[in-house]
């Protein structure tokens, strides 16, 4: 009999790891529940939230991020790799302000978000931030962090997505369509 397939797999070696700022890559040597054998790397990952931003307007707060592994400025929402023993909520409240300079005074969840599971074990808490108001002292991003606060319309964000050259990330893209599924229950209640 097979085994289940809810049964986890089973850790045999840890092979290697390297840790690098947040995250780390692991090779091991695992045995998976169907019971094959093989050497696996994974990404570890702490964790990370992301909010889509609302203005009173209609208009959605977005960001153009320069991002070093593909070589490009991507547009993206907001979000950020949680601290540890940071909460999803306070992360993504910290990361609004300091990548656009607002804060929101309602947030509603919008679920959760695995984003590689083929070789990360990253979640990624998604959010929905309404209410907002500049912040009289932004804190500003971090050091390394190169982007620009760009404000669209749902229909201009809704052209990106339907293949226009500029790059959207697919936490962004996914995010997009759980806020607007959310948006359209809540007008029709």
């Amino acid at each position: 009999m097979p085994p289940s397939p809810s049964e986890p797999a089973q850790l045999l070696d840890t092979l290697a790891t390297l840790k690098v700022r947040k995250v780390s890559f692991e090779l091991a040597r695992w045995r998976l529940p169907v019971g094959a054998e093989g050497v696996y790397g994974c990404i570890r990952h702490p964790g990370a939230c992301l909010a889509v931003p609302v203005l009173d307007d209609g208009r959605v707060v977005v960001l153009r991020q320069y991002r070093f592994a593909v070589a490009r400025r991507l547009l993206e929402f907001p979000a950020g790799t949680l601290e540890a023993g940071e909460q999803p909520l306070a992360s993504v409240q910290r990361e609004l302000g300091e990548e656009t300079g607002f804060a929101a005074a309602r947030w509603d969840s919008l679920g959760r978000l695995l984003p590689c599971p083929g070789y990360s074990d990253e979640v990624i808490h998604l959010f929905l931030a309404r209410q907002l108001t500049p912040l009289s002292d932004p804190p500003g991003s971090d050091p390394d962090e190169d982007l620009e606060v760009v404000t669209l319309t749902p229909d201009q964000l809704e052209e990106r997505l339907a293949g226009s050259e500029e790059f959207l990330d697919a936490k962004t893209v996914t995010a997009w369509f759980q806020a607007r599924a959310f948006l359209t229950r809540e007008s029709r209640s």
